[in-house]
């Protein structure tokens, strides 16, 4: 997938109204991730709740794609419990724009899914 068929409607929508934006002042883990290439930045910030479920929110300073990508990873990861947040992946960031798109733009799309692993790292290891 390519060009403009990457900002169908529902990638337009999670841009112009991302989910789960904004911090978490008390997160279990904050982590930041950014694309020297093109400048996107990325925020992610993680909390486990008394009963081993997350919350994930974000911030960010990117482009379409990147802001898009955040918001549809924070619904996927919302709610699950922090061992469950290693099986999302690669195919699940494409699947959820709807197929392969170029490498540039895949960078882009797969920054918040860094960031997540990064958080669940600084949970697991107590930091």
């Amino acid at each position: 997938m390519t060009g403009s068929g990457l900002y169908t409607e529902r990638v337009l929508d999670h841009y112009k109204n991302p989910r789960n934006y904004g911090e978490i002042k008390d997160a279990d883990a904050v982590s930041r991730e950014e694309n020297s290439s093109c400048g996107d930045e990325v925020t992610l910030y993680l909390k486990v709740g008394a009963d081993g479920r997350v919350q994930v929110r974000f911030t960010s300073e990117s482009c379409a794609i990147c802001r898009a990508s955040a918001s549809m990873l924070t619904e996927l990861a919302n709610g699950k419990e922090l061992s469950d947040l290693a099986s999302l992946g690669r195919e699940d960031m494409l699947k959820a724009f709807g197929g392969p798109m170029d490498p540039s733009r895949e960078k882009c799309a797969l920054l918040p899914l860094a960031a997540l692993y990064s958080a669940v790292s600084k949970v697991k290891k107590g930091t």
